[in-house]
Order: C-alpha cells, then sequence, then structure tokens
C-alpha cells in the first residue's frame, strides 16, 4: 500500500482522514482501516475455571464485544483455553478469543492451538521477570547483540500464528518495559516505540504480516504520545499495521471513562485506531457501551468531512509535551473586586448557572464545589472559578443578586452576555461579546463592568484572532460554532494566536442539547476538549447541558483536568481493570481504598491486582497496592516494594500509614450541611 508520508503522524492535522493500513484478520473479524472499529474487552474470570469463563465470554459477546482477551498464565489456564474454544463452539459463539501472555513463550505456543490470536508483552516475553535493574551499554553493540536472545525465543511462535493462521498483537506496555529497554531508552514513548518495533522486525523476517501494534500508558498524555511516534515511524518505514488503542488501568466510573476518552477519543479524531478497548474496574461486559461510544465518535468523524482549510501548523511539538499557559488576571487599581481568582495557574473550571438556580443560592453554592459557613459560601479547591450567565436578574431581584455578589466575593466570578448586561448592570460582572463583533469596532463596557471577555466560534478570520491582543480580554472562551469541527478549527486558532504573541487565556466550551446522556457528556468531552488539552492547548473547560446537574458537570471539567494532567483536585488512581491474575476482589478493594483516601488531591495511588503491569506502574503513582500471593498485598513507595506479604485485612490500613509517614495524609475535611439542602435532599 502506498502510504502518504506528508502529514507526519496522521494522515492530516487540518481534517480527520482515516490512517490507512492493511487487514489483519482476528479469526473471523477483520481489522483495518477498511472496517469498522473492532471492539474488545477482557474476561475477569480464574481462566481455569471453564464454565465461568465461557458463560462470561457470551455475556461479553452479546453486550458487543467483537473479540474477547482472556489471560493464560500457566499451562493448567493453556489446557483450560482448549475447552474453552471448544465448548463456545458448541454453544454457536464464534467470537475470537486472544491469549493474554506475559513471561512464558511455551504458553504461547500451546494456547496458539486453540485461539484465534495472542498478544505478547516486549517487555517481558524474552526479558523474563520485570526489574529496575540499570544495564551499562557503553557499547551500543551489545544492546543489539542482545536482540538476538529476542528473535531466538519469539520465532518459534511467529511460525507457528503464520502456520496456522493466528493473529499477534505486539503490546507494549509503559509499566512493564524490560530493563534492557529501561536502561537504554528510560521510560519513554521511544523506548515503547523501539521495544515493539524489535518484535515486528521478527515478523517481518519471516515474512509474516498479520499482526498489530499496541502502546498502553496509564497516563493519557504518555499514551497518546506513544501512539502518534509508533504511526510516524511507520509512515517512515512504509508500514501499514493497524493499532489496537486502550488507556491501561483506566479505573472505573466516570474516572476511568474521562481518562479513556482522552487518550483513545484524541488518537481517533485524528484517524488513528482500528480496534479498541476501555479498561475498567469494572464487569467487562459494561465497557462495551463506552467503547461504542468511542468508536462511533471516531467513525462519524472519519465519515463526516468535517475540518478546516490548510494551515502551516507552528504550536504543537507531539514528541515533547509543552503546555501552552495564558496569562493570569492581574488586579487593576481601584477595582473594588479581586479578579484574580477569575481563573486557576493550574486549569480553569467555569459553570454555566441559570436564573433559576439563583432561587436556591445555598444548594447552588454547593453544586459549585464551595464550603459552606453559616450559609456563606467560601471557595474550596473544587470550586468553580467562575459562573457564566445567559441571563442576567433583574434589578429589583434583590436575592438573586445577591447571592451573585457572595460570589464575586470569595472571587468565582460573573460572566454574562454584554447585551444582557447592558440592559440591567451587574456591578463587577464580566462582559462577554463574541469576538467577531468585539473586533468590528470599539466596545461600550456596560455600567459597573470593568473586564471583558470574548468568545470564539472557530470561524474567525486571521484577523479578527488577530485583534483579541488589543482588546486584552481577561478570558476567551472557545465555543465551537455548529458543524465546525472542534478539533481542527481550535488547532488553528491556537497556531494563530502563537503567531500574533497573545497570550489571553482560552477556555473551551462545550455544550450539550438538553437529556444528553451523561456517558456520552463524559465521552465526548474528554475526546474533543481532551485532544486539544493533551497538546497543552487551552486553560480550562466549561461543560454545559441544560436541566444537568451542575455538580456533575463541574466534576466532569475538573476530571477532564486532572487526566489530561492540569489540576488535581483529589487523589489520582491508577487501577487495573482486573483479569483471571487478578489475587483479590478488584472492585472491591479498590471502593474499599477510594472511600478512605479520596480526598488526598496530588497523591496518586496504584491498586494492581497482580505483578504483570503492577511495579511498573508505580512509575506513575507515588503509593502502590498490589497482589503479591493469594491473600497478601505488597506496598510500594514509588517503584519501591517497602512491604512485603501484608494479609488482606490489614493492607489498607498499612497502606493509609505509608501515607502518613511520607507526610501525604491530611484528615478530611466535615462539611456543614445548611439547611436549604436538608430540606431540598
Amino acid at each position: 500500500m502506498q502510504l502518504n508520508v506528508a502529514h507526519h503522524y496522521c494522515e492530516s492535522i487540518n481534517k480527520t482522514i482515516r490512517r490507512p493500513t492493511r487487514t489483519v484478520m482476528i479469526g473471523k473479524v477483520p481489522v483495518g482501516s477498511q472496517h469498522r472499529i473492532a471492539l474488545q474487552t477482557m474476561t475477569t474470570t480464574d481462566t481455569r475455571n471453564v464454565q465461568l469463563t465461557v458463560d462470561q465470554v457470551k455475556k461479553c459477546a452479546d453486550a458487543g464485544a467483537d473479540i474477547v482477551r482472556i489471560t493464560v498464565q500457566g499451562k493448567k489456564e493453556a489446557e483450560a483455553c482448549m475447552k474453552i474454544r471448544e465448548q463456545l463452539f458448541k454453544d454457536k459463539y464464534d467470537v475470537p478469543l486472544v491469549a493474554d501472555i506475559h513471561f512464558q513463550p511455551t504458553v504461547a505456543m500451546m494456547v496458539a492451538d486453540a485461539f484465534e490470536k495472542i498478544r505478547v508483552n516486549p517487555g517481558n516475553f524474552a526479558d523474563g521477570r520485570k526489574t529496575f535493574d540499570v544495564i551499562n551499554y557503553d557499547d551500543p553493540r551489545e544492546f543489539e547483540r542482545e536482540r538476538e536472545l529476542i528473535e531466538e525465543t519469539f520465532t518459534p511462535l511467529v511460525l507457528k500464528c503464520k502456520e496456522l493462521g493466528r493473529a499477534i498483537r505486539i503490546g507494549t506496555n509503559h509499566g512493564s518495559l524490560s530493563a534492557r529497554i529501561l536502561s537504554y531508552y528510560g521510560d519513554t514513548p521511544r523506548g515503547m516505540v523501539e521495544s515493539a518495533f524489535e518484535f515486528a522486525d521478527v515478523c517481518r523476517k519471516h515474512d509474516y504480516h498479520n499482526f498489530v501494534f499496541s502502546m498502553k500508558a496509564s497516563n493519557p498524555l504518555v499514551m497518546v504520545q506513544a501512539y502518534r511516534l509508533l504511526a510516524e515511524e511507520q509512515y517512515k518505514r512504509s508500514w501499514d499495521y493497524p493499532l489496537h488503542l486502550g488507556v491501561t488501568e483506566a479505573g472505573e466510573g466516570e474516572d476511568g471513562r474521562m481518562k479513556s476518552a482522552i487518550g483513545i477519543g484524541a488518537l481517533l479524531m485524528d484517524g488513528l485506531g482500528d480496534t479498541i478497548r476501555v479498561s475498567l474496574t469494572e464487569d467487562p461486559e459494561f465497557e462495551m457501551d463506552p467503547c461504542k461510544r468511542l468508536a462511533g465518535l471516531g467513525e462519524r468523524a472519519w465519515g463526516s468531512g468535517l475540518g478546516v482549510a490548510p494551515f502551516p501548523e507552528t504550536t504543537r511539538d507531539t514528541h515533547t509535551f509543552t503546555r501552552r499557559v495564558g496569562d493570569l488576571p492581574v488586579q487593576a487599581p481601584g477595582e473594588d473586586l479581586d479578579f484574580r481568582g477569575a481563573l486557576h495557574r493550574d486549569g480553569t473550571v467555569y459553570n454555566a448557572v441559570s436564573l433559576a438556580d439563583l432561587k436556591q443560592p445555598e444548594f447552588l453554592y454547593k453544586r459549585l464545589g464551595a464550603k459552606l459557613a453559616v450559609g456563606m459560601p467560601f471557595k474550596d479547591i473544587a470550586t468553580a472559578d467562575s459562573i457564566v450567565l445567559s441571563e442576567v436578574p433583574a434589578a429589583a431581584d434583590k436575592d438573586a443578586r445577591r447571592a451573585l455578589r457572595r460570589l464575586q466575593e470569595v472571587t468565582t466570578h460573573v460572566i454574562a452576555p454584554i447585551e444582557a448586561l447592558a440592559k440591567d448592570p451587574l456591578p463587577g460582572a464580566i462582559a462577554l461579546v463574541a469576538l467577531q463583533q468585539a473586533a468590528a469596532g470599539p466596545v461600550q463596557l456596560p455600567e459597573g463592568s470593568t473586564r471583558m471577555a470574548v468568545q470564539i466560534d472557530g470561524t474567525e478570520t486571521e484577523a479578527e484572532l488577530a485583534a483579541i491582543k488589543a482588546l486584552n480580554p481577561i478570558v476567551a472562551l472557545l465555543a465551537t460554532k455548529d458543524g465546525v469541527s472542534r478539533l481542527h478549527s481550535s488547532r488553528r486558532v491556537f497556531d494563530v494566536l502563537k503567531r500574533h504573541g497573545i497570550t489571553t487565556p482560552v477556555i473551551h466550551r462545550i455544550t450539550f442539547p438538553a437529556g444528553t446522556v451523561r456517558d456520552e457528556i463524559v465521552i465526548t468531552t474528554g475526546s474533543l476538549v481532551g485532544g486539544l488539552l493533551v497538546d497543552g492547548l487551552g486553560d480550562g473547560a466549561m461543560v454545559e447541558c441544560p436541566g444537568e446537574d451542575t455538580d456533575f458537570l463541574r466534576t466532569t471539567a475538573f476530571g477532564l483536568l486532572q487526566g489530561c494532567r492540569m489540576r488535581n483536585i483529589k487523589t489520582e488512581y491508577v487501577s487495573c481493570p482486573s483479569c483471571g491474575r487478578t489475587l483479590f476482589n478488584l472492585q472491591e478493594v479498590t471502593d474499599q481504598i477510594r472511600t478512605r483516601t479520596g480526598h488526598l488531591p496530588g497523591v496518586a495511588i496504584a491498586v494492581m491486582g497482580c505483578i504483570v503491569n503492577g511495579p511498573g506502574e508505580m512509575a506513575d503513582a507515588d503509593f502502590g497496592y498490589v497482589g503479591g500471593a493469594p491473600g497478601k498485598i505488597d506496598l510500594y513507595v514509588g517503584k519501591e516494594v517497602v512491604r512485603r506479604g501484608i494479609p488482606m485485612e490489614s493492607a489498607c490500613d498499612q497502606l493509609i500509614e505509608l501515607i502518613k509517614e511520607h507526610g501525604r495524609w491530611v484528615e478530611p475535611a466535615v462539611e456543614e450541611e445548611s439547611k436549604e439542602l436538608v430540606a431540598t435532599a
């Protein structure tokens, strides 16, 4: 296949065009650019329990899984796999099965007789158990000589899969790179790609091409960077192998869905990805709904033709993450309100507020994340930085105006349309004006307003965008016009701002129709806005949906910022999705740990069911809770195990002790319950 190598890592940076790939057959399922995105999940049962595993595979297939992965950690599990495959065929289920292999080349050879695909992890397939030993390669030729062991170990599986028509996934994991790769390349996306290519070279040497790549990480920014680098290197080599996308150890609930959407969605919007898995710490069939939503988002983008006219991009460096940081407000002489709190240095969150919301001020304050003291709001770590009104309460509505004033006094500022403020001036309000209107002529601020914000819709000319510099607004809201590609038009906007030296903070404003389901809000926000924030393009987010709970929209925006490694307002969890290797009930334990430690912003805790990815993922966590043996837990600080073989019954208590020993513990805050809140509960 002749590939277009002109666009670096994707077909186009100004339009979503699917990257052309060959077709890889995984049993009956074709994977590649000529086919729809294949959906995957993984069983959580003990593989040796044949009937339980068969039942779960059926449940996953019935929920929409095209491919199901099963962990195969030893010979007993490999023997069970033959029975699982046979029973599924008898039950009229021909869903392709994937063997998840770590450390065991011999087991891979066995299970290739039963399953349609083998997943190998380059970090441990040939290099053995995970260590962090530093190997000194003074002579690069010594590093290359060790490739011979990889070829010797991997070649028999390649030849067998070629003979039987099986597929292989070369699945690199950021948390389980080999000591050899870590020593030579460091803990980097480059190391992930080079590790995978060593195995791909063996496949190609034997004229075997029925394989796909994956580059998984629990950090969406690392994951996106690694996949882009993988695609870039494939273009350079004129390779066209499909990509399996996934954010590993994403966690559960909205956080897990958000992290997956940021990583997977960002790549799909660039035309990358042929099969996906959303890894959640939940029962595997529940992964299918977010999987379908992400696949639909990508396929609609590929088929819509949405984009913008080509432009010379100078803003992004896909090899190195650099965040564009807008200027924070500076207090002006004579202003009676402190505008410095209208934005936050680590990422800003705004909320839309209606006139109806203002009728219950204390309830609204709580939904905005404020603390209450004697009915008065105070900013907390996760309070909305400002609110946006579409209407302004009339001057006669003293209660609503008092509620707004109390927010302004604690630096949660009020932004409202300039037309509404001209009709009903509100002291201290920030006047919001469309950029095209502001650029066309002088802006007269309404009475009582000293600050202006502009709203960009992505269709402005370069001259109109350049006018922002002279207008000097406190902030710009980027609310993409209907029918315009948010990702591509926003990239153009940021490129123009950079060329003209404009450092105004830009907040992404994304709006959903009333009645949009919550998972759709999370998945779309993560994909479209997260797809920009992973490149450092943006200073915050505002998520709005008429009729939806303000608290949910606020926490969704904060979850987006935390998932993009911007603003931490709660404990970060790196939690694996469970599989047959897991040595404890991952969902129950994760929930227990989250309940007791969820109030520690800036602290990252890894909860791992087994050793496969456990120690490696400690690189992304401050503390780790890892299954070491049945009923026993190992606790980590960073990459170092500090307590081994702790009984599960006391492991959570000891984890908290460890956090306290390292000075990272704070006691949970006791919140005041207002009378109004109790009345409306």
